[in-house]
């Protein structure tokens, strides 16, 4: 790690420290990792975004970039087929844009391999419908009305049910009933 610190003599001071800095070399010899950028079409605000990066072999981390921003979005360490799972959930505006990725050797932290190829992750704008401002209604009182239907063919199966229970049982008791043995 890093920090810049500066000293004048006119007044005389010293800054404070920045924020540390890490410097990471990197290294041609290390190809970069594969990237595949998996959502549900379309992409709308709130929805979760996942994006995959692979190597062929295991170990070590590979690293999430956003194009326009100096230090990797995230790191993770490699599972045992050498791939990186990255879950964007509830995506906003901010996490449109390019994707990349590296990779980073087990026990060479400070060395990389160049960024890969690219994934675009674009929002779609979810479209005002007229009337959008208030709940559906419509659709409430449908669900209203199926739900009362469906209680009252309960409640009406229910009742032919327990009457014709009740004849059963009466025509049982009465004198001169047939009786009806079972074998």
């Amino acid at each position: 790690m890093y920090r810049c610190q500066y000293h004048v003599s006119e007044p005389l001071g010293t800054s404070e420290k920045s924020d540390p800095m890490e410097l990471v070399l990197t290294d041609h010899s290390f190809r970069p990792p594969n990237i595949l950028l998996r959502t549900e079409e379309p992409v709308v605000l709130g929805s979760n975004v996942t994006i995959w990066c692979w190597r062929q072999s295991y170990g070590g981390t590979i690293c999430l970039h956003k194009d326009g921003r100096s230090v990797p979005t995230r790191c993770q360490h490699t599972n045992w087929a050498g791939m990186a799972t990255f879950t964007l959930s509830g995506v906003t505006q901010a996490d449109t844009g390019t994707y990349r990725c590296s990779y980073r050797p087990e026990g060479r932290h400070l060395l990389s391999s160049p960024v890969g190829d690219k994934v675009a992750l674009e929002m779609t704008p979810t479209p005002a419908h007229p009337g959008a401002a208030g709940p559906p209604h419509g659709n409430l009182v449908v669900a209203v009305v199926r739900g009362c239907a469906a209680a009252l063919v309960f409640c009406l199966g229910l009742f032919f049910v327990l009457d014709a229970r009740s004849l059963w049982i009466r025509r049982d008791r009465s004198p001169g009933a047939e009786q009806v043995q079972w074998l």
